[in-house]
């Protein structure tokens, strides 16, 4: 997966970038209006259309919600409406390839629309929290499963978690966190992330008192 993943990682940020801006100008706004419904910074909008930044899943998400599309139209899938009984086959290798940061992912089942679940197979590059400058963050509720190597997960609220292959944990999305490989090779993860349709999310969120302002320094991030 090494090779061929990283190969079409560094080609699939200029193809998702000409996609975002397709999304933009089909529902015909300037960077600074959709900037504004995606609650996306224009100067990082503006680089990701051109190719020049790979954003995170966090910015991801902010943006198909803001464009109203489907996070597999930006990887070049066409996502089938809502039917029963429906599935997808993703044989191996064959999902859409994405990194940013620390992680190298494969989105798998990008041809249906509106998933519950958005399921990735990760394989987790950095082994030092210093790979990360913030803590990720976005709506909605996450599982992490440990395939082989080994994880740490750190967080907001908990001391870090340390996973072993077969480990496997489930956390709210909207808690800052990141993991790194403790293991000398990247491990790989299955990640199953939910939309931000999560039942009682917006409940817990009106109950519970605003998150506090995250850090830009790498300075308050947990030490490795």
């Amino acid at each position: 997966m090494d090779t061929t993943l990283t190969q079409s990682a560094a080609s699939s940020a200029t193809d998702l970038g000409r996609r975002v801006r397709a999304a933009r100008l089909a529902l015909d706004l300037t960077l600074e209006h959709a900037s504004h419904v995606c609650g996306v910074s224009r100067s990082t909008l503006s680089k990701i259309e051109n190719g020049l930044m790979s954003p995170t899943f966090d910015v991801l998400q902010k943006i198909v919600a803001g464009l109203k599309i489907d996070l597999g139209e930006l990887f070049g899938s066409t996502p089938k409406l809502e039917v029963g009984g429906r599935r997808a086959l993703t044989r191996r290798g064959a999902g859409k390839p994405h990194a940013y940061r620390g992680y190298k992912m494969e989105l798998l089942a990008t041809e249906l629309a509106h998933k519950a679940m958005l399921p990735f197979l990760v394989r987790i590059t950095a082994h030092s929290v210093d790979a990360f400058e913030d803590w990720g963050r976005h709506e909605g509720e996450e599982f992490i499963y440990v395939i082989s190597g080994s994880v740490c997960l750190h967080t907001e609220l908990y001391t870090p978690t340390h996973l072993e292959a077969g480990d496997s944990l489930y956390f709210d999305s909207r808690t800052g966190h990141f993991a790194v490989s403790t293991s000398k090779e990247d491990a790989l993860v299955l990640w199953m992330s939910t939309g931000a349709a999560v039942p009682g999310a917006s409940e817990a969120t009106e109950a519970a008192p605003p998150p506090s302002k995250p850090s830009r320094s790498k300075r308050k991030l947990p030490a490795a």
